[in-house]
């Protein structure tokens, strides 16, 4: 899935709305709903670009390591299953 807005363009929006624009006119200028802008300040808010790409780092090493947990699992598990079976 190919995200809408990139890190940057997020915070950019949030830092707008944070010098004092209505929020309602940050939506509308992007053409997002206010929940999503909410959505966004939530995980954002505070951010500073180079905070949101090493946030992007994190998640992507961590949905790698948890496929690597996966498989070993799903491997130990077949093992287990090869070895209690009496020949």
């Amino acid at each position: 899935m190919k995200a809408r807005f990139t890190d940057e363009q997020i915070i950019a929006m949030i830092k707008e709305q944070e010098a004092g624009e209505k929020t309602a006119d940050v939506c509308r200028r992007y053409g997002i709903s206010s929940a999503t802008f909410y959505k966004y300040k939530s995980k954002y808010g505070g951010m500073e670009p180079s905070d949101a790409k090493r946030l992007r780092a994190l998640e992507d090493e961590n949905g790698k390591l948890k496929k690597l947990l996966a498989e070993q699992m799903l491997d130990n598990a077949m093992l287990r299953d090869i070895n209690s079976k009496k020949w």
